[in-house]
């Protein structure tokens, strides 16, 4: 698009703003715009900053903590956070068997943050591929898809992770990995199917837009159709509802090492110190109160996230 000017020379509008003393700024995208306005949402970026604190914390376990996971110090049993004993060597005390607390802290924050990440990875494979082929495909396989789905949905999630859990303990499959490769399986076969009916709705929604008659219409096979452009703009609300998954799974996993269904000892997890600091909940309740704040934080953390995401992603809160 031109613009005329004196003496019949055609000239762009950028030239003729830039001509004008305008300042001329490129249009952002989709995703610039969402994050800068995620970056204007105070309590999202603190989320961020917690979680990615926590994540320094898991990846740099080893030169962070002051002792290793399972050091024993028999002769330092029950020891006193610092402000009760003025002890820095043990800065939040010891457990019933002499190990520090901060260190088991420390290490524990690997075992949450994979159990966070490893089964909701595993979910958005499943529910991703169910939700897209249902949704594009349609027809009998659509309806065989959902049923499937309705199936899974109405079994209580954590009543079968319990109970796979409490089943495989002992077998050589709930041994491997300590406990851990047990673990995502049983939070990770349950919580796609919301996923997948999620990508569905937006499947269905966008295969009848324009620019997929278009695509289509210039020879575009389905899975280039399905790769290219169904599964970008379906990116928004998934990135969303990840971020809402992550805290469930946390919580599956301190729930479930917490009855001792989980992580295998002595593997420390934020979820088994709270069982071990149950014992103690009246002599030293450092014990308990330390993984318990920890898991809270890292919970809110991560739902202050899914808000500021959910509102930057959201056309409707642009202004």
């Amino acid at each position: 698009m031109t613009q005329s000017v004196a003496g019949g020379q055609a000239v762009s509008p950028r030239a003729s703003a830039a001509a004008l003393g305008m300042r001329v700024t490129k249009p952002r995208g989709l995703w610039s715009d969402a994050w800068a306005r995620l970056l204007k949402n105070r309590m999202a970026v603190a989320g961020l900053g917690t979680i990615c604190f926590f994540a320094l914390i898991a990846i740099f376990a080893p030169l962070v903590a002051p002792y290793s996971m399972n050091d024993q110090y028999h002769e330092k049993v029950y020891v006193g956070p610092v402000w009760q004993t003025g002890d820095w060597s043990f800065i939040l005390g010891t457990d019933a068997v002499g190990r520090d607390e901060l260190s088991r802290l420390i290490w524990g924050s690997r075992i949450s943050l994979i159990v966070g990440f490893v089964p909701v990875a595993i979910r958005l494979v499943l529910g991703g591929v169910i939700g897209i082929v249902s949704g594009f495909i349609g027809g009998r396989l659509d309806n065989f898809l959902m049923r499937i789905a309705d199936v899974f949905y109405a079994i209580p999630d954590i009543l079968f992770a319990i109970i796979m859990a409490a089943s495989y303990r002992d077998t050589w499959f709930g041994q491997q990995m300590g406990g851990l490769l047990l673990l995502f399986s049983a939070l990770a076969i349950f919580g796609w199917e919301g996923l997948a009916r999620l990508i569905r709705g937006q499947v269905l929604s966008l295969k009848q837009k324009e620019f997929i008659e278009a695509a289509r219409t210039l020879g575009a096979t389905d899975a280039r159709i399905m790769w290219k452009h169904i599964v970008p703009n379906t990116l928004a609300p998934v990135i969303v509802s990840l971020a809402f998954g992550v805290p469930s799974a946390i919580i599956g996993e301190a729930g479930l090492s917490f009855i001792g269904l989980g992580v295998r000892p002595p593997t420390a997890s934020w979820g088994n110190m709270l069982q071990d600091g149950l014992s103690s909940i009246y002599s030293q309740t450092t014990l308990i109160i330390a993984p318990a704040l920890c898991v809270a934080l890292l919970l809110l953390a991560f739902t202050f996230l899914g808000d500021g995401l959910r509102d930057a992603l959201d056309p409707r809160m642009k202004q």
